[in-house]
């Protein structure tokens, strides 16, 4: 049997498991089940916990319902500091964390996790994205219409774009569209944002592998930037998301910083032979 913990951050939920103490082996096809709301347990994003690498304290592995993996997790990443300390496989409330290539610090203050999320990355070849120059904004062709983009990384790719009203953006229609745009060749993140003041804005996101989910950690971080590049906010936003409001930092310069809950919903197991 597999011991695991349901978690949620801002409606984003997740299934967390030690893989510390435990082995972890499960096939993709396997977390495709365990993701399935009716048959299996369901979640946003499948999270591992494994011992650090290159001097960090712990590594963070992602797993997305269609069982792939990804290289970030915004809002995982504050339930993932929590887990750890509940679960005893830490006593201190600042860490650092291996996502696949990239590290983030964690801290945990009562209730909130601040995450320094690192640099955002704009080369086009890094994010990555088909693009022969950096440039603040890309035209993006997008079933015959031309829509201006931000694309972003945060250790996963992301498209920004502007909307008038968040609340009637075509998520659904558009979202997968950009998500498989073959100038994303590893697929992509949308953020439709609606700026609403310098210090606030409205977001969706339809994310990779997922779909359209109540909150992402990582789409804030990247819909603060697109907007703070763009003059549209100051370094310091509320971020509006379907599941409630996430805070983002960025100067302009240097790391993003997001802050926001992180709650345990209820701990269990399950046997993966039966998956």
């Amino acid at each position: 049997m597999l011991r695991f913990t349901k978690m949620q951050s801002l409606g984003n939920d997740f299934v967390l498991i030690d893989g510390v103490r435990q082995p972890f082996q499960l096939e993709f096809a396997q977390i495709r089940r365990l993701a399935h709301r009716k048959t299996g347990i369901g979640f946003d994003q499948l999270l591992v916990a494994e011992p650090g690498r290159n001097g960090t304290d712990f590594s963070m592995r992602v797993f997305n319902t269609d069982g792939s993996e990804a290289e970030q997790c915004g809002n995982g990443a504050r339930c993932f500091a929590k887990f750890l300390l509940d679960q005893g496989l830490t006593e201190r409330n600042k860490l650092v964390v291996q996502v696949v290539d990239r590290v983030i610090g964690l801290e945990i203050e009562e209730r909130q996790v601040i995450v320094d999320m690192g640099d955002p990355i704009f080369e086009p070849s890094a994010i990555p994205f088909n693009a022969v120059v950096t440039s603040p904004t890309y035209e993006l062709d997008v079933g015959g219409e031309m829509i201006e983009i931000v694309a972003v990384s945060f250790g996963n790719p992301h498209a920004v774009l502007m909307v008038k009203d968040v609340q009637t953006a075509e998520v659904d229609q558009v979202g997968p569209l950009i998500e498989n745009h073959p100038r994303f060749p590893n697929r992509t993140n949308v953020g439709f944002v609606e700026p609403c003041t310098r210090s606030k804005i409205r977001l969706r996101v339809w994310e990779r592998g997922v779909g359209e989910t109540l909150a992402c950690g990582t789409g804030a971080c990247a819909a603060t930037v697109a907007c703070r590049r763009l003059g549209l906010v100051d370094d310091e936003i509320e971020v509006e998301l379907p599941g409630g409001i996430a805070k983002a930092m960025w100067t302009g310069a240097g790391s993003v910083f997001l802050s926001g809950p992180a709650d345990t919903v209820y701990e269990g197991r399950f046997d993966p032979n039966r998956l």
